[in-house]
């Protein structure tokens, strides 16, 4: 099962794309898992401010930076079972900075919160490399 959850800390922001796309995410989400082998069990997106996301980099990371996306896995052999903290307010940072849509960046971070499940690593220049790789892959298989 694939959840979609807003965290309090966005009060009354909302996300057209998740409120109005969830059975599209979902098929293509299971489709970008099955690709590297895997189901997916229980995942839950949770989307939240930069205030909220730095708060659990720092109580669960011990990083004390802001960041875009964080995983905390739990997947088992096949099995994808996960949560994925988004920022939204650095989804829409990001999306300015590089010049594209809030929703293409937010559909290239659903996708690499889900990438990091199947063991995708993204620490060196290289394997942020193969991680766009993927990325782009993914978002290849997308059916609007």
């Amino acid at each position: 099962m694939i959840n979609f959850v807003y965290d309090n800390s966005l009060g009354e922001q909302r996300i057209p794309l998740i409120d109005q796309e969830q059975p599209m995410l979902r098929r293509w989400l299971q489709k970008v898992a099955a690709g590297f082998g895997f189901a997916i069990g229980e995942l839950t997106y949770i989307f939240c401010s930069d205030e909220k996301e730095l708060e659990v980099n720092r109580a669960y990371l011990s990083h004390d930076f802001f960041t875009d996306v964080i995983t905390f896995d739990y997947t088992t052999p096949h099995c994808i079972n996960g949560d994925i903290f988004i920022s939204w307010d650095m989804i829409q940072a990001n999306a300015a900075e590089v010049g594209t849509t809030a929703e293409n960046e937010l559909l290239r971070i659903l996708a690499h919160g889900l990438l990091h499940l199947t063991g995708q690593a993204d620490k060196t220049p290289e394997t942020k490399a193969v991680m766009t790789d993927k990325e782009n892959k993914a978002l290849s298989l997308i059916q609007r």
